[in-house]
C-alpha cells in the first residue's frame, strides 16, 4: 500500500511548485499531455496547467495541476485570457463603466495632432 502524503497546496496563486510534486502530477496523468492527449517524450518541455484556471476561480493546489506541453498551454492560456478581456468588456459596459479605447486615429479630433491645409502637421 502506497505511503499516503498530504496535497500540496501553494501559500500564493504565484507560489512555485516544488519538484517532488511536480513528479507526482506527472506520474498521475502517466505523462500524457493534458491538452492536446500526446505522451511527454524524455526532454520535451511542458508545464503545469490548472484544469480549472485561476481566472476561473481555480485554487493553486496538487489536484488542480495537469502536465501540458509548452506549445499548446500557450494556446490554452491565449485564448482563457482573450475570454476574460471579453468577459470583462461586457460587464463594464453593463453597469455603465466607460473603458479606456486604444490610440486615436491620425488626424482624427481625438488626435492631439492636426494637419493644416498646407500639409505641415501641428499640435492641436
Amino acid at each position: 500500500m502506497p505511503r499516503s502524503l498530504p496535497e500540496w497546496i501553494g501559500a500564493t496563486d504565484d507560489s512555485k511548485v516544488p519538484n517532488r510534486v511536480r513528479v507526482r502530477v506527472f506520474e498521475r496523468f502517466y505523462g500524457v499531455c493534458h491538452v492536446s492527449g500526446r505522451k511527454i517524450r524524455p526532454g520535451e518541455a511542458w508545464d503545469l496547467d490548472h484544469v480549472v484556471p485561476l481566472i476561473h476561480g481555480g485554487e493553486h493546489r496538487e489536484h488542480n495541476l495537469a502536465p501540458v506541453l509548452k506549445d499548446p498551454h500557450r494556446e490554452k492560456t491565449k485564448i482563457e485570457m482573450q475570454e476574460k478581456s471579453r468577459v470583462y468588456h461586457k460587464k463594464a459596459k453593463h453597469i455603465g463603466l466607460k473603458l479606456k479605447q486604444g490610440r486615436p486615429f491620425p488626424g482624427s479630433k481625438n488626435s492631439k495632432w492636426k494637419k493644416m491645409m498646407n500639409g505641415k502637421v501641428v499640435r492641436r
